[in-house]
């Protein structure tokens, strides 16, 4: 491993150890997920009773959708947070200019980061919703070690095109000083882009088409259908593909932006 991966896998261990010592804050968001798991579950089991085959779902396909969603919203900081909010709140203070000292680009360092966050969520408010769909609901789980090799792959990919997004908005503080009225309207479009709202199978016509080629069809709508099994052979590749696409674009936006940010870097104070 080069220099900088064994930086970066610090600052992502760093991240995910910063994240565990809030027990209480996980317990807590793992009964709330579960809860709202339940809710959703009996609203999506009356709507797919009067179409049992909507967006091409069956119901268990749609309760299992529902705690996917539920699993994966803060792994995905869906709403926003995650290290991208230090960096907006550093942005404010002037404390970036310290970030954009340390011989490591700004965007690795918070990415690695977020990462770390990541794993840490995924690990818990990921599993124990999961675990608790199955043994509730009885959802449905992927029926092969390419389907969950690939879901793996998808999530790491949701997380990465969440963070670009979010590392956006948060570098708008460079220019607003605070990303917060950004921040809710980056979440609202998240919300009902992401189909965590419903999913965007359910989108008709031009709608449904414009949200599934949007980055935020990334966050939960391409690894519920991977894990679904609704993406095989080509397909598959075709899916994760998407989601590569956008990451790819995005981080290169992320760092254009930094680039321009920085040309003349004001910072609080002076």
């Amino acid at each position: 491993m080069t220099g900088g991966g064994t930086l970066h896998l610090a600052v992502a261990t760093r991240a995910f150890r910063r994240y565990s010592t809030y027990r209480a804050a996980t317990l807590a968001g793992i009964f709330t997920n579960s809860v709202f798991g339940v809710i959703y579950s009996y609203v999506y089991l009356a709507l797919w009773r009067a179409n049992e085959t909507a967006g091409g779902y069956d119901a268990q396909d749609a309760v299992t959708y529902v705690w996917l969603g539920q699993a994966l919203l803060m792994t995905i900081a869906l709403w926003g947070g995650g290290t991208t909010d230090d960096l907006a709140e550093r942005i404010r203070t002037g404390d970036v200019a310290i970030d954009l000292y340390r011989p490591v680009g700004l965007v690795g360092w918070y990415l690695a980061s977020d990462l770390g966050r990541a794993a840490y969520h995924l690990l818990t408010r990921g599993l124990a919703p999961t675990v608790i769909g199955f043994v509730v609901f009885g959802i449905a789980l992927p029926d092969s070690p390419v389907a969950a090799a690939a879901f793996a792959v998808s999530v790491v990919l949701a997380v990465v095109v969440s963070f670009t997004i979010r590392f956006l908005v948060a570098s708008t503080a460079f220019w607003l000083l605070d990303q917060s009225g950004v921040k809710v309207m980056s979440g609202a479009f998240a919300i009902f882009f992401s189909g965590m709202m419903l999913p965007l199978v359910l989108f008709p016509g031009w709608l449904g088409t414009v949200a599934n080629g949007l980055p935020w069809a990334s966050y939960l709508q391409v690894p519920a259908d991977i894990w679904l099994g609704k993406h095989l052979g080509a397909d598959l590749l075709v899916a994760l593909g998407f989601q590569l696409g956008w990451a790819v674009l995005l981080l290169a936006a992320c760092r254009g932006v930094v680039r321009l940010a920085t040309r003349k870097v004001v910072v609080q104070g002076g």
